[in-house]
């Protein structure tokens, strides 16, 4: 069984985000979508708060297969949890080149870590390339339609949260 982990920070998740999910479903039997409180950074919802916008954006509005994904938090290295999940892919997002500088850079260094695994970068269609959960905040918080960017139930979400 070939597993791989996608980490983030899903705040809130996005369908950039679900446009790499879906094409990882199309090359692995398993993924573990994987958020994080990383220690550099100031978010929006919280751990708990995201875990559930991501199964709800996940199982309930698109009702993809929960036997092929796995939703949890993690506060550690990606690579102890590919040890932990016994995967040997992490799955990265790529939106822009200005992404992947950062990304190659990171990919090197759990390389150096652990040398069994593999970093898949994968793209979003061109109509989601664009989308980051910043800019999706920024429009919310200024009035905007974000319907074309998330499901409806995290917009719901977000609403709750305004």
């Amino acid at each position: 069984m070939r597993t791989a982990i996608y980490p983030g920070t899903f705040d809130p998740i996005t369908l950039g985000h679900i446009d790499v999910i879906k094409k990882s479903l199309k090359i692995v039997d398993r993924l573990i979508i994987a958020t994080t409180d990383n220690i550099n950074k100031e978010y929006f919802f919280s751990i708990e708060e995201r875990l559930k916008i991501i199964e709800s954006a996940l199982f309930t509005d698109l009702k993809l297969n929960k036997k092929k994904i796995k939703v949890i938090s993690f506060n550690n290295l990606t690579i102890n949890l590919c040890k932990k999940y016994n995967a040997s892919i992490i799955i990265r997002g790529l939106r822009a080149v200005s992404d992947f500088e950062y990304e190659f850079q990171l990919a090197g260094m759990n390389k150096k870590l652990n040398n069994t695994i593999e970093t898949i970068f994968l793209m979003s269609d061109i109509e989601n390339q664009i989308i980051s959960s910043k800019f999706v905040k920024e429009i919310y918080k200024l009035n905007g339609d974000t319907r074309r960017f998330l499901t409806k139930s995290t917009v719901k979400y977000l609403k709750n949260k305004f």
